[in-house]
């Protein structure tokens, strides 16, 4: 079986760089990329056809059929019933995963107009939640005038223990995270320095 290429990369690149960044002293120490999960909510108002869309267009984009995930109880105020569509949801690992993620880091993040790098935060136990509002970022969806975009949520899970583990390996394989802006620290210049109180001089009589 053909190794992925990303995964490939993982393994040559990637761990002996973070074994050296991290001081593991074992390659099963290193974190990965255990699985990505894409969710996609569906508006309570969207019709049969719409769920149907959007089903089509998130397996174009992982390369794996989701499945509709369904409200389990009805809230009245938001007009959901019990047993209604409430998302498209695909979990992926093993080729597929780093297929995808080869696609998402290569490819679609990069070709974003104006693009100027994605957040820094993770969720505090190594994990990273990316937010996309319009799926026609990805090359395999062809753009038609006039519909509705789809926006999902993407969750990457790492065995990191750690934010900083986590944001280095998705560094590495990678990751355009947003560049840190260092400000230079503000000096003073001599004539905003304050003025020193001459002490009174004592009069002798």
């Amino acid at each position: 079986m053909t190794v992925p290429t990303h995964k490939k990369f993982y393994l040559e690149q990637v761990v002996p760089e973070l074994q050296k960044l991290r001081g593991y002293k074992n390659p099963h120490q290193v974190p990965v990329v255990n699985k990505i999960v894409i969710n996609s909510r569906i508006n309570s108002e969207a019709d049969k056809n719409w769920v149907l869309e959007v089903v089509k267009d998130i397996t174009i984009i992982a390369g794996q059929k989701p499945v509709i995930t369904r409200a389990k109880t009805s809230v009245a105020n938001f007009k959901v019933r019990e047993n209604m569509p409430s998302a498209v949801m695909v979990t992926l690992r093993g080729p597929n995963m780093w297929d995808f993620l080869l696609r998402l880091v290569a490819v679609t993040l990069p070709n974003i107009r104006d693009f100027r790098g994605v957040s820094r935060k993770f969720d505090g136990r190594g994990n990273y939640n990316l937010g996309i509002a319009d799926h026609t970022i990805f090359p395999e969806i062809t753009v038609d005038p006039g519909r509705k975009n789809i926006g999902m949520d993407i969750t990457i899970v790492t065995t990191a223990h750690t934010d900083d583990e986590g944001r280095d390996l998705l560094r590495l394989l990678g990751m355009p995270f947003r560049a840190v802006v260092v400000r230079d620290p503000v000096v003073k210049k001599p004539e905003d320095a304050p003025v020193a109180t001459p002490a009174p001089v004592p009069v002798t009589a």
